[in-house]
């Protein structure tokens, strides 16, 4: 009669009721008997039966209190047994990528308040144990190995963090329908193992290694066009889980302009592609003086075609060699040592010529010569045949001092060439001590001491034409590191007095962490080191303590 009193009072109760108890009875048995999946497809089973029943005989008002009783029934009391079944329950389900049965328990839990966190939580000690075993194999394989085997270790380590990524990624868009709670399970999980150090090396510097060795000529990944622009996809995903992110970006400068300077990039497209693809992440002022450096070699390049056609015109200031010149814009590089080597009279010669020419672009610029990362090709007159060799300027200008001397001591090479104890034992080593030994060293031992003498030797010989010297790599991890701290300290006072420019006072617990809420995208700062720039900035009269409570602090204008 338009009235629903006796229907739910006289009826609907006493069903409820008695649903409540059937179903717990039924539960109590399954819980005991069934796998997790079977129980799960009973379970979704009688939620579908009890719908059906409310659409046949019932008053639809019923549905959502049928619902929500068998609901609690089959699963919110049992939910902890049945995710921690030992062969089947949650972890069982993702060990064995039953993707199947993880979806039908997120269409189950998400209908129930809080139902959902258990299963995250699993999901995401899941993906950390695996990423965990992951770094731990790489560790191992680059202690036991050390080396060059230990860091193909460490590529390999990057390739299996993005696979896992892509593979549980796959899970959370397709399993748990993109479910905030597994998106932020999944970056917890990812930030804990991807902050790991491996041999060594910090997570920041492998995945830069990791670019670099996709994007130079002769890298290990034989990858086509559409799998390189997929892979630095991914790899800026992964920076995204990583807390050094400056670190990375210094650590992928160094080695960008390796690449550049080089000409060791393989392509230039790929090059903008990923700086793109960084900035949109991690924004303009991540990616600014690496697009500046990209931008810098297609300059240099003009600049030498023109060097090349002033040089066509000027017949009376050709030099003699051939002579390629980048110049670069100090800003945008990282910082190079310039030394003051003597250079042979034939390079003086050059520098004199290219300063001419430059000084017909512009008046205004100061040109700084960075040697170390010169390259020469010079002819070896040997008694067999003459090789070509490539050799670095430094290297260049050393075996050129054996055009008129037969012999030489350590200490004439220092005093002529005007460099330090470090560099030159690494040049006479790359010479007289490495693979190809162009100088003879007494006495013949394998290091450079400072009493040794040398003399070139006429008897070297080679089955090949032209052949590369290298020089041993100096370790620049400690430098970058050093100069990343240093950035870190301006970046902190810099945070700290914008703050303290707009609140004017504040107390000190607050100010730490506003601090490190704004410096968190770049890095995790440490707190101490905000305290001690907060004491420095007290000491230079950007802050001032509180005269009555030490913790507040206030701005000085």
């Amino acid at each position: 009669m338009g009235q629903m009193d006796s229907y739910e009072k006289d009826f609907e109760e006493h069903m409820l009721q008695d649903t409540g108890a059937y179903y717990s009875r039924k539960a109590s048995n399954w819980i005991l008997e069934d796998s997790c999946p079977e129980y799960m497809i009973k379970a979704e089973e009688c939620l579908k039966k009890e719908r059906d029943r409310v659409s046949h005989y019932l008053h639809s008002s019923s549905e959502p209190k049928l619902v929500e009783k068998v609901q609690h029934e089959l699963l919110v009391v049992y939910a902890t047994e049945l995710l921690e079944k030992e062969q089947s329950g949650c972890r069982a389900l993702l060990r064995e990528d039953k993707v199947e049965d993880l979806s039908r328990m997120y269409r189950l839990y998400h209908k129930i308040p809080k139902g959902l966190e258990p299963v995250a939580n699993v999901f995401k000690q899941h993906i950390t144990a695996e990423g965990t075993v992951l770094v731990q194999q790489a560790e191992d394989a680059a202690t036991n190995q050390g080396g060059s085997s230990g860091a193909v270790q460490e590529q390999v380590l990057i390739r299996k963090i993005i696979e896992l990524h892509d593979k549980y990624m796959e899970y959370v868009t397709n399993c748990f329908i993109n479910h905030t709670l597994f998106h932020k399970a999944l970056k917890e999980a990812f930030e804990i193992f991807c902050n790991k150090a491996v041999g060594g090396s910090s997570s920041s510097e492998l995945l830069a290694t990791f670019c670099d060795n996709i994007l130079k000529k002769g890298g290990n990944e034989k990858l086509s066009d559409e799998a390189i622009e997929e892979t630095l996809e991914k790899v800026v995903k992964l920076l995204a889980y990583i807390s050094d992110k400056d670190l990375f970006a210094e650590f992928y400068r160094k080695k960008l302009a390796r690449r550049l300077l080089f000409d060791r990039s393989a392509n230039d497209d790929h090059e903008r592609s990923i700086l793109t693809k960084l900035k949109q992440q991690c924004g303009g002022q991540f990616t600014s003086k690496m697009e500046g450096m990209v931008t810098d070699l297609t300059l240099a390049r003009e600049n030498q075609t023109s060097f090349e056609e002033y040089l066509s015109n000027n017949q009376n200031a050709h030099p003699g060699i051939d002579l390629s010149v980048t110049v670069l814009t100090t800003g945008f590089w990282p910082s190079y040592k310039s030394s003051d080597l003597n250079l042979p009279s034939e390079m003086v010669k050059c520098v004199e010529v290219f300063k001419g020419f430059y000084e017909t672009k512009t008046k205004h610029r100061k040109l700084t010569w960075i040697y170390s990362l010169g390259q020469c090709n010079i002819n070896g007159k040997f008694e067999q045949k003459n090789i070509e060799l490539i050799v670095s300027t430094y290297q260049a200008a050393t075996l050129l001092l054996f055009n008129t001397s037969d012999r030489l001591s350590y200490s004439e090479i220092m005093t002529q060439l005007n460099l330090t104890h470090d560099d030159l034992v690494r040049l006479l080593h790359s010479l007289s001590c490495a693979k190809y030994k162009i100088l003879l060293k007494e006495p013949n031992t394998k290091t450079i001491s400072q009493s040794d003498h040398f003399e070139f030797n006429s008897k070297f010989t080679d089955r090949m034409r032209r052949i590369k010297i290298p020089l041993p790599p100096v370790d620049e991890r400690k430098k970058i590191v050093e100069d990343v701290d240093k950035d870190r300290r301006y970046a902190i006072d810099a945070a700290l007095v914008r703050i303290m420019k707009s609140r004017k006072v504040l107390g000190h617990q607050q100010l730490v962490s506003e601090c490190v809420e704004q410096l968190s995208r770049m890095f995790k700062p440490d707190i101490k080191a905000i305290k001690k720039r907060m004491e420095d900035l007290i000491t230079r009269d950007y802050l001032e303590r509180d005269k009555e409570n030490p913790n507040m602090f206030r701005y000085l204008a």
